[in-house]
Parts: structure tokens; sequence; C-alpha cells
């Protein structure tokens, strides 16, 4: 029998949650099912709850409660409105099952610890991450000595930042101090300042033309190219079912806190460039 997994959204007719369902198929054949859904709201000028289950095979049901009792395991998506992450993850992260939660976690550093300690209070195994982190490029680069990098992406910081930020705190830490945004206009870079002198320079330039890519600097003159991030969605859900089989947290939570901090002191920065905000 299939583990069954809920989903609970602000809407379903998004990117995501269209896609996860055949996401998890490729991944894992029949070993999970999207049996569930909630939505809180029906998606303005899109499909509505019921046009959505109804599309794609899945029991509506009328609340995470609901969601929560019947699943086995437990994905609450929202990618689009991360402010909705804190009123949408209560209820999951008090349940004791496993619980993916979509990027962003949250748009502030203190909200993203008060959710972490609800999960870790209630034994509740879960993590958040952008699919990035998985990218095959990631899984040869040496760790050790890195003092800077430089990364570059498309989009624009708000929606897009965690995509660029994720594999720059694996790489360079969790122990980050400050940010600046040096960028202009819509094309938003910020510099950001770990501990021991190292820094990131990270920037969007919009949605034409641009890969995800980045080039490392290491203490002793090295330097390793990363031209792009491949494989990212597919090596993300294989992770994935692997976390609802195990258990096993695929990214730590001193990394998505230190994450969240940096978004929001950017989102701070954005708006004065060439000052300081500390993390």
């Amino acid at each position: 029998m299939a583990t069954k997994i809920g989903f609970i959204d602000y809407y379903l007719d998004e990117w995501h949650a269209n896609n996860y369902p055949q996401f998890l198929r490729e991944a894992a054949g029949d070993e999970f099912e999207v049996a569930y859904a909630y939505a809180e709201i029906d998606k303005p000028d899109g499909m509505t709850t019921d046009q959505w289950c109804e599309k794609y095979g899945v029991q509506r049901l009328m609340s995470i409660d609901e969601v929560v009792e019947k699943s086995d395991c437990l994905i609450v998506l929202s990618p689009d409105n991360p402010e909705r992450h804190f009123d949408l993850c209560q209820k999951p992260l008090r349940s004791g099952k496993r619980v993916y939660v979509d990027k962003t976690f949250s748009l502030e550093k203190k909200v993203a610890e008060e959710l972490v300690k609800i999960a870790e209070e209630s034994g509740t195994p879960f993590f958040s991450t952008s699919a990035l982190r998985f990218a095959d490029e990631l899984k040869t680069v040496d760790r050790d000595g890195i003092c800077f990098i430089n990364s570059r992406g498309p989009g624009n910081f708000d929606t897009y930042a965690i995509h660029q930020l994720e594999p720059i705190v694996i790489l360079m830490g969790s122990k980050v101090k400050r940010v600046m945004s040096v960028g202009s206009g819509k094309y938003e870079s910020l510099v950001i300042d770990f501990e021991g002198g190292r820094s990131a320079v990270m920037s969007h330039y919009g949605w034409t033309g641009v890969d995800f890519s980045m080039l490392v600097n290491y203490a002793d003159g090295k330097t390793a190219a990363i031209p792009s991030m491949s494989n990212s969605f597919p090596n993300f859900m294989k992770d994935l079912c692997d976390f609802f089989r195990t258990g096993d947290i695929k990214a730590a939570h001193d990394e998505t806190i230190s994450i969240m901090g940096i978004i929001e002191a950017g989102n701070k920065a954005i708006k004065q460039p060439g000052v300081w905000v500390n993390v």
C-alpha cells in the first residue's frame, strides 16, 4: 500500500503543487501517493480547490486537522506565500509525522526559530530547502578553505534569493554576520559577510538568459567553477522520498534559520543600498 502524502497549501493551483505528484512518481514509482489536500483559499483567477483535486485525483479535505490525521507524511506548500507558513505549519509541526515545508521557509529569522522550536519540542522530523541544495555540481565541491563565493542567478531577491543562498550557506556555513545591498534597481546584488573574514556576493539578473552558477575561491588560491546547477529537482525528490521513508533530515535547521536571517536582512538592505545590515 502506498504511503499517503497530504498537501497543505495557501492555494493549490501553483507550480509546485501541480508538479510534485508527478515528480514523486518519477522518483519512487507507486511507493508514495498524494492522497489528500487542503487549501486555505481558491487561487484568484485560477483553478478552485475542487477543480485542482479533481484534475489530480486527490481527495479534498476541509481542514488541516483532517489532513494531519489521515496522512502518513505531510508537505506544507505555499511556496509563493511564505508569510502563510507560520499559520499553516502549526499543526503539522506538532504532529510527530514527517513534514517537508516548501521554500521559502519564512521571511523572518524569529519566525524560523519559533517553527523549528515547535517541531523539535514536538518530536516532529522536518526540513525546508531549495531544490538547488541537491544539484549534482555541489556534491563534489571541496568545502574546506573557502574564502569567497561569487554567485549569480535569475529572478529577483524576494522570491528567488533562496536558490542562491542555499548553496552559499551549505558551502560556507551558517555563521553569517551582516549583509549589504550593492545592486542597482531591479538587478539586486548582496554582499554577505561571514565570520572569519569570508564573504560571498549574490546577484540577480532578471528572467532572461541567466542560469544559476557560481565561482568558489579558496584561501590557498584555488578556484572551482560551477557553471550550472543540474538535476536539482530529480535529486531533491529522491532525497525527499528517502526522508519520508527514514526520517533522515536533509537540511540542518541551523542552516535554514541562517538563510532566513539573510533573507530578512537582505530585504532591509535593498531599501538602503551601501549600508551594512546585521543578520
